[in-house]
């Protein structure tokens, strides 16, 4: 083997690893988020959770990637670990489907259908179809299509490549000498074990495997510890994954590690226990890419079907291992922790930081509710003290979300991916100055008591409407963000309206107050401060809502929806005004 071979053997392999990820972004892609949007809404049934990681790797074609979206998911919060250990174990199924394709290289006959699917026919075509549907089609989905057949096609070039540049070894004695080495199960368990940590693909080492057979000197006896190897080997990306990660999340890693260990340790009793009573006369025969294929199927999915019963032991072992730390907190609290390894999966990122926005809208909300008790002094300290904690989380989440974002544009995402990100970005501020605008009466509190200012009986009953009015603003906005309510949407411009118009009459009243001597100036400033904030947290309430009501009607923005409503020409407004207004009016003097 000269050195121009290692060299076409080195670029064969690294167009093998670009088609296969090339082709397992883009099919994520055409999916659109739904396979992995299946996991975040995953059930307790340990056959769904076989079923669904088995149809996430099939598609990114890579269970390390699906490990390490799996351990993302479960450090964000939105798996428990229990249901990942299933998860996993489908994920070892789904990575059996790149072997079974490259397997198509050891098709023969003479038949048109044949030659048509061998892979030196269809590698090209593939990449000519690929080429004229990235080139020449605008529509997102067939540039999608393209890159599929793209990197189905540049894979199996590749593999050809290393093909070609293996067969001189089939004539070199260190070479025979060495795979009659791998034979022993430990050498041989060892040398896919690193290849595979090396390359941090099963997939792509077993490819490697495979590609080796036309040399005819890979037999059974030395493929069989290989393949068993790679798949702990597989292990290792997941396991770098978890560093920093949760407790929960490093649980995930070291259950893949325990259920691919005992996998192979069953199926090494099994095979060599097999051997030494019966024999084997297979064991020193040459095998093919069909051959290596099926085992690596058959070791996978044998190894689910026995040990899915089994899933809880690992669960306790798991915990045993790695016990959770008890802390007592105050559920909001509890930040959303925003985890990058989500990038593998833009859907499931963008779906982290919608949670981690809830999040500050909730917080926004609890600061609001507080905001009036607080600067009239009737709260107790320890609620000043929470209230305090709520704001300074806030304002790490806005900072921890928007560099989240950002960094969620980054990556290549679908139109409405694309979209979505920019709608959350509006969100966060948003809700972020609904925070803020709270925060500002509350501080008013230092005033109000070194001053000892004290308020009419109008104010007050001003304060408790306007209080009452906004907090159903609020609540009505942050359902429609948090749960894509439409129909909460609509109620929030309305009532906007009528808290603008109690704003205006008691600015009215307290004007007409002040000409009468009945309140101080200081505590007027005060007062006016407070309409000035909550007005402006009932206008974020509205663009908040006017945003999510645009992106699912034919309006070109928010602010040309909002000309519509005030103009009347939304028939439901109408009728909404009225009921608000009269909800929410202020006594008479």
């Amino acid at each position: 083997m000269t050195f121009f071979n290692v060299i076409s053997l080195l670029g064969g392999l690294g167009m093998f690893l670009y088609g296969m990820s090339v082709m397992g972004s883009s099919l994520e892609k055409v999916a659109g988020g739904k396979a992995e949007g299946l996991l975040h809404r995953l059930t307790s049934s340990p056959l769904k959770g076989v079923l669904l990681g088995t149809i996430i790797t099939s598609v990114i074609q890579s269970s390390s990637a699906t490990t390490v979206i799996v351990i993302g998911l479960v450090n964000s919060g939105l798996m428990a670990f229990a249901q990942s250990v299933a998860v996993i174990m489908g994920a070892n199924i789904g990575t059996t489907v790149t072997g079974q394709i490259i397997r198509l290289s050891d098709l023969d006959g003479e038949s048109l259908l044949l030659q048509l699917v061998k892979p030196s026919t269809l590698a090209p075509a593939a990449i000519l179809v690929g080429v004229i549907f990235f080139l020449f089609c605008k529509a997102t989905k067939k540039r999608n299509v393209g890159h599929i057949l793209l990197g189905f096609g540049i894979l199996f070039t590749g593999m050809l490549a290393m093909e070609a540049a293996v067969v001189p070894l089939r004539d070199a004695p260190w070479f025979a000498q060495l795979f009659s080495g791998l034979q022993n199960p430990i050498l041989g368990l060892l040398a896919g074990f690193v290849v595979t940590s090396i390359i941090q693909s099963s997939s792509a080492s077993l490819g490697i495997l495979q590609a080796l057979t036309v040399t005819g000197v890979v037999s059974w006896g030395s493929a069989i510890p290989i393949i068993l190897g790679q798949n702990i080997g597989t292990c290792i990306t997941g396991v770098l994954a978890s560093i920093g990660a949760s407790r929960a999340a490093k649980r995930v890693a070291y259950s893949h590690v325990f259920f691919n260990v005992l996998g192979t340790g069953l199926f090494l009793v099994l095979i060599y226990g097999f051997r030494a009573l019966f024999g084997a006369p297979f064991w020193g025969d040459a095998v093919d890419m069909g051959g290596i294929a099926n085992f690596h199927t058959v070791f996978n999915i044998g190894t689910t079907l026995i040990l899915l019963p089994c899933r809880n032991l690992f669960v306790r072992l798991c915990n045993r291992l790695i016990p959770e730390r008890r802390e007592e907190t105050h559920p909001e609290l509890a930040e959303v922790v925003l985890d990058t390894r989500l990038y593998a999966s833009p859907a499931m990122a963008i779906a982290q930081a919608h949670a981690a926005v809830v999040q500050m809208a909730g917080l926004a909300r609890l600061i609001q509710r507080s905001a009036i008790a607080i600067m009239l002094g009737e709260v107790p300290a320890e609620a000043v003290k929470l209230a305090t904690k709520r704001e300074e989380l806030t304002d790490r989440l806005e900072v921890s979300v928007t560099n989240y974002l950002v960094g969620i544009a980054r990556l290549d995402l679908s139109e409405q991916e694309s979209r979505r990100t920019a709608d959350l970005l509006a969100f966060v501020s948003e809700f972020e100055r609904i925070g803020d605008r709270s925060v500002n009466v509350m501080e008013r509190n230092g005033e109000v008591r070194d001053k000892d200012l004290v308020f009419s009986e109008t104010a007050r009953q001003s304060f408790d409407l306007l209080d009452r009015a906004l907090g159903e603003v609020c609540d009505l906005a942050i359902e429609a963000f948090s749960n894509g309510d439409l129909m909460s949407a609509v109620k929030v411009e309305p009532l906007e309206q009528t808290i603008d118009r109690i704003c205006d009459a008691a600015r009215t009243r307290h004007i007409a107050r002040l000409k009468e001597g009945l309140c101080s100036i200081e505590a007027g400033v005060v007062f006016l401060e407070v309409l000035n904030n909550y007005e402006r947290i009932s206008d974020h309430c509205s663009n908040v809502a006017a945003r999510l009501i645009s992106n699912s009607e034919a309006v070109p923005d928010p602010h040309t929806l909002l000309r519509r409503l005030h103009e009347g020409q939304e028939e439901p407004y109408a009728k909404l005004a009225e009921y608000y207004g009269e909800k929410y009016t202020l006594p008479s003097e």
